[in-house]
């Protein structure tokens, strides 16, 4: 079951503050009706709190919705504020954040754009 999340095509981290307490069909109506995409689609989507300090993951797995949460002890999570944004990420940018870093890391490498030859 948890290891299906290594085999979603896309990541969302939807911006601004959740209500935490919302479950299933609360993140899911947020995905569905806010943000009009599929809640079923091959993607895992991220909430957070209004103290920064827990982050939800929602994805469907095929057979059913997996629902995770992580709060961390200390420290809060780097999240981007604009609240009308579900924005895509890279597994890299995933790791930065669960790892409390900033999604944006000015010294980064960006990919150049260049064809393989």
């Amino acid at each position: 079951m948890l290891g299906d999340i290594s085999r979603v095509q896309k990541i969302y981290l939807v911006t601004g503050r959740t209500d935490m307490r919302k479950s299933f069909d609360g993140l899911m109506s947020i995905i569905r009706d806010t943000y009009q995409m599929d809640p079923y689609a091959n993607a895992v989507y991220l909430f957070c709190g209004r103290k920064h300090n827990t982050l939800k993951a929602l994805y469907f797995d095929k057979t059913g919705f997996v629902l995770m949460q992580k709060r961390l002890d200390q420290g809060r999570f780097q999240w981007p504020q604009d609240p009308s944004q579900a924005r895509e990420l890279t597994r890299q940018e995933l790791r930065w954040l669960l790892e409390g870093l900033s999604i944006n890391q000015p010294k980064a490498l960006k990919p150049s754009g260049k064809k393989d030859f």
